[in-house]
């Protein structure tokens, strides 16, 4: 034991009577900065709400614990030993209020009140479900899963909205990020990787707003995106040529539809020997390649300064002797630059962007640069598009909430002021089964030497890409 905890009952906060038994769920006020290091466990899928006078008593035995330990001392613990020190403090509490409880809601107690001085309460049981893609908390009150592809309400719930607020803090904080009333939206990650957005009241009008997009513990590979019906395995071998031949990639497509999962999929072919720069708002890009140098933005400070923008850091890393250049999104201006490196000798860079459509993706390029403040002519602005972009890849997510690639499209040149294209592979949607589930096929369009024929030629992948346009056309007739 350790820490400055009372030998007197009379001591401790006032308890609020024992509640009746309950399932899992949420959390008191989380007040130590100790990172979680835990995995807790997952909940049951249906868990009836726990009643307020739970939130009531735990919440006087969590005040009573912040009273009897010593948290700086508790941040020098490692994980297992801090969580054992806290159930050894909590019961002592328990016992000297006479509280009675069965052993199973004191196992969950002792489990809620870990989750919130070590981790990020209530989210832990979410975090640690390796089937949920993305957590959406709406305030304290709605928590919200995705669960191949379906939204649905849990049972989570928080304290109160200072709690939620407490959390999102301890998140962003991680990065060197802030969140609160004078910088009110946040984008930042959690130490997976996983995607985290933040925007906090004022500009919230029910609570703090939190947005977790989660990465599997598992890196996806090609392979597997086949064995998912995102695409067939001749499109995957044609993507990985792609990607082998050091084609300059966009993959396009809506929020959710699996962007950066792909991107991630497609750096699987690059070399081990190649010099890769990613540039990120938050990093989430999970290169596997020995030789990578992670890029991240970086917000103003409190008086306005400070602020590094995607396009300083796509502009600097030119002069990193990057290979190949990874923007994670592209959003705004940073497209010129990116289009300048793909252009001058960094061949097999790749980005993303939001576009529903190849074509769109092109149009959206165009506007992005457009609204930087260049001076170009649009003819000059597509002319760079068709000498820097070889291929775009669309994404999308199905209404039936699967993810499908329906795009592997060219860029050709030049028709008058219109930039050309084709398509070497698409996916036709046919129709429904009885479950709603969509029904449709991809197929080759029949294109017998792309563009990047020759680089792949370049590379010794020729005869690979030869046998999978072929394989692809008999498998879609």
């Amino acid at each position: 034991m350790f820490g400055k905890r009372s030998s007197t009952a009379g001591e401790l906060v006032p308890a609020a009577q024992p509640t009746a038994g309950a399932q899992n769920a949420p959390a008191a006020k989380p007040q130590a900065n100790v990172q979680s290091m835990q995995a807790a466990r997952t909940p049951p899928k249906q868990d009836p709400r726990r009643p307020d006078t739970y939130y009531e008593t735990k919440s006087a035995i969590f005040s009573a614990l912040i009273d009897a330990i010593d948290l700086a001392q508790l941040a020098r613990l490692d994980s297992e030993s801090a969580r054992e020190e806290i159930r050894d403090i909590v019961n002592e509490i328990i016992s000297l209020k006479n509280l009675v409880m069965s052993i199973a809601e004191q196992e969950e107690l002792l489990d809620d009140i870990c989750n919130d001085v070590l981790g990020y309460g209530p989210l832990e049981p979410l975090l640690a479900r390796d089937d949920i893609s993305d957590i959406m908390v709406n305030g304290a009150n709605a928590t919200f899963i995705e669960v191949g592809g379906k939204i649905q309400l849990t049972n989570v719930r928080f304290r109160d909205n200072s709690q939620l607020l407490n959390i999102c803090q301890r998140i962003v904080s991680q990065v060197g990020r802030r969140v609160d009333e004078s910088s009110p939206i946040c984008d930042a990650r959690l130490p997976d990787g996983s995607r985290v957005n933040v925007i906090a009241p004022p500009l919230a009008l029910d609570g703090p707003t939190l947005t977790i997009r989660k990465f599997k513990k598992d890196k996806l590979t090609l392979d597997q995106l086949v064995r998912f019906g995102t695409i067939t395995a001749e499109g995957a071998e044609i993507l990985r040529i792609i990607g082998r031949a050091r084609c300059n990639v966009v993959v396009s497509g809506g929020t959710g539809s699996g962007k950066t999962t792909l991107l991630n999929c497609l750096t699987r072919a690059i070399d081990e020997d190649e010099r890769i720069i990613t540039c990120e708002d938050a990093a989430e890009l999970q290169l596997q390649q020995p030789h990578v140098v992670r890029l991240e933005s970086r917000p103003p400070n409190l008086e306005g300064e400070g602020q590094i923008t995607m396009r300083d850091l796509v502009k600097n890393c030119l002069r990193m002797r990057p290979e190949r250049i990874i923007v994670g999104e592209v959003r705004g201006p940073e497209a010129f630059d990116l289009l300048q490196a793909m252009n001058t000798g960094h061949d097999g860079s790749m980005g993303t962007l939001h576009a529903n459509s190849p074509r769109e993706a092109i149009s959206r390029i165009e506007s992005m640069i457009s609204m930087g403040g260049f001076t170009l002519p649009p003819r000059t602005i597509r002319d760079m598009i068709v000498t820097s972009v070889d291929v775009i890849v669309q994404t999308q997510r199905l209404r039936d909430g699967s993810r499908r690639i329906t795009h592997i499209t060219e860029v050709i040149g030049m028709e008058g002021d219109v930039v050309t294209t084709q398509d070497i592979f698409l996916f036709d949607i046919s129709g429904e089964d009885a479950n709603g589930r969509i029904i449709g096929k991809h197929r080759s369009t029949g294109i017998g030497r792309p563009r990047f024929w020759d680089r792949a030629r370049y590379y010794g992948e020729e005869r690979n890409l030869a046998a999978a346009l072929d394989a692809a056309e008999v498998a879609g007739a």
